[in-house]
């Protein structure tokens, strides 16, 4: 008889030998596999997809019924923030624990240190930029729930390499990765019909895409990959972390067959919206293959977007914003309020709260979740919010959030009251979020001691960066 590869003689001591190796085995695998209370994570993070954009935020237009389903029977955040306006700050947030004042990465470019490389433009142009990426020593959500025996798998987008090859998903912790990077893919492939792709270090090709074929989209093959490591990993604990591309421009899909009924609306407009479709009709997929598996109870389900929609996206026709001011790229709330929805079967309770929450938080949070405490940063800017994933209470609204682009933008959100400014030099605003979520009426001249003490409190809560320097920072 074989027991984890071994051949074992069934007679006297050996059979005796053979019961305690059964029961030894029998133990590990149960303390190894995922439970309701122990579970499996699953966060599938959209790319520029605004507040509005969900039929369960109030969108009237765009097709969204699987994340819909997601939000009807499980939680729905709000007022979730993300870490950042733009792409590799919040996800630098997410993945560290840290406010864009403290972590690794502050901004798309970095003003001096990382690494120097090729950006193409949306019209196809190219420039030489600079990129900070996390280091070594950065600890990643993968390091912490590595430390618990989850297997972990980053998908598609990660954004935190720079152009330093070595930097990706897989020298950051993540066991699998599967997508593209900064300096390897990205620049030179088309951005949802790829024609290159990583298997860890190991450039692929996607053959049907060859000669700039328009056979397998982008959202599918990352879909492909997730589904395909779930599979694998069906009797291991996992953290699985699915960074979609959509709908961030240009928006290239050519089936838009969910909307070509809109004879009004744009090729541009049918376009985003099939994006998003799409990638809704996507994580269908995904959460069959869950529900298949007979994993769906034993698995959380995380759903948010990494910023606000971009300005090429269509705000006006298709409300992408919400009404909420402000876009990709600011620290007005249409910027970095995204949704949130948490969904676990038997676990999570069908609710919409209005706790304030913030990217800083999945550090803390998926530690307490796979019960891997023990591998967090001493330091880190996130509480744990899993209590109100499962019906409980947190004094999430009591404390400090704070997000910068350096030198350019501040914003900080305390209680009912934010103070933000979007251009450089220019004085702090003053909202009153609770009664003007839109901020449409700056109040700063009538509480101009307020102002000054969120002021101070926001120089209190960064620490400067040899990445990005800035004219007039308080060391």
């Amino acid at each position: 008889m074989k027991i984890k590869g071994y051949l074992i003689a069934a007679t006297g001591l050996a059979a005796a030998q053979q019961a305690a190796a059964q029961q030894t085995a029998a133990q590990q695998t149960a303390a190894q596999q995922a439970t309701p209370e122990r579970p499996n994570v699953v966060f599938i993070l959209a790319d520029d997809m605004g507040y509005g954009d969900l039929a369960c935020y109030g969108n009237k237009y765009i097709q969204t019924p699987n994340i819909d389903r997601l939000a009807r029977t499980g939680t729905s955040f709000t007022q979730a923030y993300a870490g950042s306006g733009i792409s590799s700050p919040s996800r630098c947030s997410l993945m560290t624990g840290r406010n864009s004042g403290n972590a690794r990465i502050r901004d798309n470019q970095c003003y001096a240190g990382g690494r120097t490389g090729l950006k193409i433009n949306p019209k196809g142009d190219t420039t030489i930029v600079r990129r900070a990426n996390l280091l070594p020593c950065d600890t990643t959500l993968a390091t912490v729930v590595g430390t618990a025996g989850y297997r972990t798998c980053l998908v598609n987008k990660w954004h935190l390499d720079g152009y330093d090859t070595q930097a990706a998903p897989n020298h950051r912790g993540f066991d699998e990765f599967y997508g593209w990077t900064i300096a390897t893919v990205h620049s030179n492939a088309p951005y949802y019909y790829p024609y290159y792709r990583l298997h860890g270090d190991s450039l692929i090709n996607i053959k049907e895409n060859e000669h700039d074929a328009h056979v397998r989209h982008n959202t599918e093959i990352s879909t492909d990959d997730a589904i395909a490591f779930i599979h694998r990993n069906k009797n291991n604990p996992f953290f699985l972390f699915l960074g979609y591309d959509a709908p961030h421009e240009p928006y290239n899909i050519d089936d838009t067959s969910w909307y070509d009924e809109h004879g009004d609306w744009s090729a541009n407009t049918k376009r985003y919206a099939a994006l998003v479709t799409h990638m809704d009709y996507n994580i269908g997929r995904l959460l069959g293959t869950l529900d298949a598996l007979g994993l769906r109870e034993n698995t959380i389900v995380i759903f948010a977007s990494d910023n606000g929609a971009a300005v090429m996206a269509p705000l006006k026709e298709l409300n992408c914003g919400a009404g909420l001011k402000g876009r990709k790229g600011q620290l007005y709330e249409g910027g970095i309020r995204v949704p949130l929805i948490v969904n676990q079967p038997g676990r999570v309770p069908a609710r919409q709260i209005a706790n304030i929450v913030y990217f800083a938080d999945f550090m803390p949070t998926l530690a307490a979740l796979t019960g891997s405490r023990k591998g967090l940063p001493q330091k880190t800017d996130g509480m744990d919010i899993s209590p109100l994933f499962f019906g409980g209470e947190a004094d999430t609204d009591s404390r400090y959030l704070y997000w910068e682009f350096p030198g350019k933008q501040r914003a900080i959100r305390h209680g009912e009251w934010k103070a933000v400014t979007v251009k450089k030099g220019a004085p702090l605003e003053l909202y009153r979020i609770s009664e003007d979520p839109c901020e449409e009426h700056n109040l700063a001249a009538d509480y101009p001691q307020l102002v000054k003490e969120l002021d101070e409190r926001m120089w209190q809560m960064r620490t400067p960066s040899e990445n990005y320097p800035f004219e007039g920072e308080k060391k």
